[in-house]
């Protein structure tokens, strides 16, 4: 069956419809990573999103349920050059089409991706559709493309309610604002009892728990759509408790202490991304996936300084908060997928957790 992607500058691709045959309109945005497609379309920070992977084949190595990044995938829509229809892995439970299928995702297969990159990194990220209708039209259809909006979608993503993850060490409170299950496990490993909250729980609440230390996660959608979260935000930042965040928790953490934020171009998402840490002058390669960047411009000096800048476009990628035990990244150092150069950070934090002791 034929489908079709429609940009909202009148962009039109004709290609193979792959999943869910019903229509979509959504952001589109565009990937780098070469394998680690199940945990793209498992991550909740593409809520509100389709996915374009630049990758030219993808699904070649199938469904592998153990490495979903949640429970379910959270993309819109998925677009690939071409999707391999007959996996091969040992460890492949299902092939990509089935798992789009089940899910309700719609896909469009068989297009020029690297054409549509291109046009996505010169004019911007734009809003899309995804359809099967043949007669569609466009001068219906772009006035819808240019109103879409993704929303508050983190309401969408956020566990219902609280729950634990058992462990002998130090107890973390996780804030999920869309958290991959790599955040939980990277710090279970460690030891640590993890407690996940939704992402509307009181800071008062989260006090009262008694945590050792707070990890805010990523999550999807403009930070500035979170105004009830940056409330209670600003609440567990004026205690000493030692806090630590992961790209929408790096964000919404200088929306609560005086910084702005502004929509990228196109945004980072790969695994493939050098941020270097100032402290060290090192250099990491980083997994990322955000549309939206800390304007340093705006963050008192006195509050914070960078810590890590994305050595492609010179933008903030950390900052450490400056006579509190705080430290944020925009990048990803549980990864999943990608490279794991930046696990670390996890140590970090747990070395803060015993000193504020």
């Amino acid at each position: 069956m034929k489908a079709f992607l429609i940009l909202e500058d009148g962009t039109t691709f004709t290609g193979t419809s792959i999943g869910s045959t019903k229509e979509v309109i959504s952001e589109i945005v565009f990937n780098t990573s070469m394998t680690g497609y199940l945990e793209v379309l498992t991550d909740p920070s593409y809520a509100g999103q389709a996915v374009v992977m630049t990758y030219p084949l993808i699904g070649n190595y199938g469904i592998c349920r153990e490495d979903m990044e949640s429970l379910k995938p959270w993309p819109d829509g998925y677009i690939v050059r071409e999707l391999s229809r007959l996996p091969s892995n040992f460890r492949s439970e299902d092939t990509i089409q089935h798992f789009l299928e089940e899910n309700d995702i719609p896909g469009i297969a068989g297009i020029d991706t690297r054409a549509l990159t291109k046009i996505l990194r010169e004019k911007g990220t734009m809003n899309g559709m995804i359809t099967t209708n043949e007669n569609y039209n466009l001068d219906e259809i772009l006035p819808k493309l240019k109103a879409y909006k993704t929303g508050n979608v983190v309401e969408k993503v956020t566990c219902a309610e609280k729950k634990v993850i058992e462990g002998n060490g130090k107890k973390v409170a996780l804030m999920d604002f869309g958290a991959k299950d790599n955040i939980a496990k990277s710090l279970n490993e460690r030891g640590c009892q993890v407690t996940i909250y939704p992402a509307g729980t009181k800071a008062e609440e989260i006090i009262a728990d008694n945590p050792d230390g707070i990890m805010l996660s990523n999550g999807p959608g403009d930070p500035k759509d979170c105004g009830a979260i940056i409330d209670e935000i600003k609440k567990l930042y004026d205690t000493n408790l030692p806090i630590f965040a992961i790209c929408l928790g790096h964000q919404l953490m200088a929306l609560a202490t005086g910084a702005d934020t502004h929509k990228m171009k196109y945004g980072h998402r790969g695994g493939n991304h050098p941020v270097k840490d100032l402290e060290t002058n090192r250099v990491y390669i980083s997994s990322q996936n955000h549309g939206y960047v800390v304007d340093m411009d705006k963050m008192n000096p006195e509050v914070a300084e960078a810590s890590f800048v994305n050595v492609n476009d010179g933008t903030v990628e950390g900052l450490k908060y400056k006579n509190k035990n705080i430290f944020t990244v925009q990048f990803h150092p549980e990864a999943c997928p990608g490279p794991q150069d930046s696990a670390f950070l996890f140590d970090r934090f747990m070395k803060m957790m015993e000193v504020a002791e």
